[in-house]
């Protein structure tokens, strides 16, 4: 027979409170077989105690019994506003009951999430001078759904002796003498039973059994296992013993496993789960807690256990929790990279909506009082338009409760909604819901809802990942928001900075384009505009403000302002540029501008330029000869007081065309500049003369323009044409 001993762990030892001077923490002591013996007359098969931090804002496990530390570690602490049967009890000095999973999982959605297991719980105020805390008690979800008026005053009671003895020990976290103390302590909870007749005969009855079995401790570490378990298993005895099966079993490594020990240990019901040793060996696992760990029976798939549950009924098996909280990081994962509000919509109808069996969505965001419908799938155009600006105390829907309250609502079908909401007009003859308000830093975001055209009912964990989603959706839509704003606010200044149409000229062909950079907030310094100065005389100028910011954007304003009014001024060339070059000193700014500005005289077909450190214009001439000028550049405005900027004339001849851009259109990393430039006039040569905005689109197209920009664009075209 190959059996062993249990071998002692560190987390099923009883932990002891050692003071200062080494010796035992008698009052601590007494605090903890008060808190053993009420769960042990309770019969329940958790216990915790939860004590207040001195700022009364956390709720800190204390005392815990019934399950080891490493499974109540995801609720060792609770914030003392949360929605949580723990919390409730502190902040309404009342006892909370909850009879079930599906009560759980409607009421503290995320408590469900981190316990989503059946059971029944109960949560009472330990209240003495003060309200210290809160006591946590856990049944197995077969004991009666309802607490006897004696449960209730008993439970009352110990929180009351609880309270009496945190007072004479000093407080929580302390001892009589002010000493902290561990925190928190694992019990034992110490029932009794145990297993009564010679050991041998034990083994021997085990041995005898089809199958195989072995045992696990609290923490799920292998205490015995009998031969037929080591041969089912295919490991010796003194492989396994003392190790945790997940982890000394690569093919029972799986969270599924694990969740479902987790589930025995904290429901004290049996458990069963499949998992197939490699090659092609399935086994079945049957879990039977109780107080003092678990025994296991190992058998083929498909063999029988009696008072085993059956693998293909009653509770939901652990793979698809596994895979709900699988999918529920890939949706988190997928949200983090959503940008604006339309794309928080795409995403909720095109992966969530599916994943849980919706068919149609609507998304609100809260503004003055009011539900405004941000997006919408599945719904006609007339009910989209009932449902949006509804105020949030409306009874035609649960979405402003739901929103104001911050607790989710599920209705599996129309009775319940006509129940729970006799006012509700069903105008949209959807047949379920579920109404996820949008909660983000403790302000209400939005809601979301999602309905079904049949009645569909919500288990317990779909409950709780649609809540843990509604808080992804909720920072997200936030985040999404204030970015339209953002892109709103700044695609309104750059339209605004820059000419809203090119004046006609006659005998000129215009067209003028603007693409921001694709990182940053769709703005920035690069800008055109074209001026009448008479009959057949314009000006056309196009400049570039380093950076692509709002800042960029201001001063792009102001050096715009000033060529225009210069040019108005009928000033040369050399003086508009002077001109504004003089502003940007007086101002002081750090940001430098380049600028290329033209007078064109139709009448006497010739053009002035001058530049201010602007790459040069490209010209394709009648003949279809294309190439940059020649424009001698002065130095960019804003350095030197006393630039001089040389002026260049050239002829304009019908047919003539000068293509005026900024040097995110030609400057590509590791490129010369001049290798760019002449690249953009072999295009400009070879693109024909098509009509302008066609030409743009060309010239944009072959310089990679479609993708990522780095820097923003200013394209400004003009043709001569013979009717001048």
């Amino acid at each position: 027979m190959r059996a062993a001993g249990r071998r002692e762990s560190a987390g099923r030892r009883r932990r002891r409170v050692v003071s200062a001077a080494g010796e035992p923490a008698a009052d601590t002591d007494a605090r903890d077989a008060a808190f053993a013996e009420t769960v042990r007359r309770t019969g329940a098969a958790v216990g915790a105690l939860y004590l207040l931090d001195p700022d009364g804002r956390t709720l800190s496990l204390d005392v815990l019994c019934g399950v080891p530390a490493d499974i109540a570690a995801p609720w060792a602490t609770v914030p003392a506003g949360a929605p949580a049967p723990v919390a409730d009890a502190v902040r309404e000095n009342r006892v909370v009951w909850v009879a079930g999973q599906h009560e759980l999982a409607r009421t503290y959605p995320r408590t469900a999430m981190v316990l989503p297991y059946p059971l029944v719980l109960a949560a009472a105020p330990v209240t003495g001078v003060r309200r210290w805390g809160a006591l946590l008690l856990m049944w197995p979800a077969t004991r009666p759904p309802y607490m006897t008026p004696r449960e209730r005053g008993h439970i009352t009671a110990s929180c009351g002796r609880l309270a009496r003895l945190i007072e004479e020990s000093g407080g929580p976290g302390t001892d009589r003498a002010g000493r902290a103390v561990e925190r928190p302590r694992v019990l034992p909870l110490g029932t009794g039973h145990r297993a009564v007749g010679p050991v041998m005969a034990a083994a021997d009855l085990l041995e005898r059994l089809p199958g195989g079995a072995c045992a696990l401790d609290l923490e799920g570490r292998f205490t015995y296992l009998s031969a037929g378990a080591c041969d089912l298993l295919g490991r010796e005895a003194g492989e396994l013993l003392g190790t945790l099966p997940w982890q000394s079993l690569r093919w029972l490594d799986d969270p599924a496993c694990e969740d479902r020990y987790r589930a025995a240990v904290i429901t004290r019901e049996p458990v069963v789960f499949t998992a197939c040793r490699p090659p092609d060996d399935w086994l079945d696992f049957h879990l039977f807690p109780d107080a003092s760990g678990i025994s296991v029976r190992i058998v083929p798939r498909g063999t029988r256990i009696p008072g085993s549950p059956d693998p293909g009924h009653g509770t939901p098996p652990a793979p698809a929790r596994a895979g709900r909280l699988y999918q529920l990081t890939h949706l988190a994962a997928a949200l983090t990279e959503v940008v604006g509000v339309q794309d928080v919509v795409d995403l909720i109808a095109d992966q969530i909506m599916p994943a849980f069996g919706a068919q149609s969505l609507v998304l609100s965001s809260a503004e003055a009082g009011r539900l405004r419908i941000t997006g919408h799938r599945g719904y006609d155009p007339h009910t989209i338009e009932r449902l949006d600006g509804l105020p949030l105390d409306t009874r035609l829907t649960p979405a402003g409760r739901a929103l104001s309250t911050g607790v989710p609502a599920f209705m599996a079908d129309r009775e319940e909604m006509r129940r729970l909401y006799p006012e509700a007009t069903l105008i949209s003859g959807k047949q379920a819901w579920a109404f996820l308000p949008l909660i983000a830093s403790g302000r209400p975001v939005g809601c979301c809802i999602l309905s079904y055209d049949r009645p569909h009912p919500f288990p317990a964990e779909d409950r709780a990942v649609l809540t843990s989603l509604a808080g992804l959706i909720a920072q997200a839509l936030d985040r999404a928001r204030l970015f339209d704003t953002k892109h709103d606010l700044a695609h309104g200044l750059q339209q605004a900075l820059l000419p809203r149409v090119l004046p006609p000229v006659t005998g000129l062909e215009v067209a003028a384009r603007y693409l921001p950079a694709t990182r940053g907030m769709d703005i920035g310094g690069d800008f055109y505009d074209l001026i009448p100065l008479g009959d057949t005389v314009v000006a056309a100028v196009i400049g570039d403000v380093q950076g692509h910011d709002t800042a960029a954007a201001a001063l792009m304003g102001q050096v715009r302002t000033a060529v225009h009014a210069h040019a108005a001024l009928g000033a040369a060339p050399d003086r508009v540029l002077a001109g504004a070059n003089r502003l940007l000193i007086d101002l002081g700014t750090d940001l430098f501008t380049s600028c290329l500005y033209a007078h064109l005289d139709l009448a006497r077909r010739h053009v002035t330029l001058a530049s201010a450190g602007h790459p040069p214009p490209l010209a394709r001439r009648p003949d279809g000869g294309t190439g940059p000028l020649d424009v001698p550049p002065g130095p960019l405005l804003g350095i030197d007081p006393g630039a001089v900027f040389p002026v260049t004339e050239i002829p304009l001849p019908p047919g003539l065309l000068l293509a005026f851009y900024t040097d995110g259109l030609v400057e590509v990393p590791g490129v010369d500049l001049d290798d760019s430039i002449a690249a953009l006039a072999a295009r400009l040569a070879h693109a024909g003369d098509r009509e302008l905005d066609g030409l743009i689109d060309t010239l944009l197209g072959g310089s990679g323009t479609d993708g990522r920009r780095t820097d923003d664009i200013a394209l400004l075209l003009l043709r001569h044409t013979a009717r001048s």
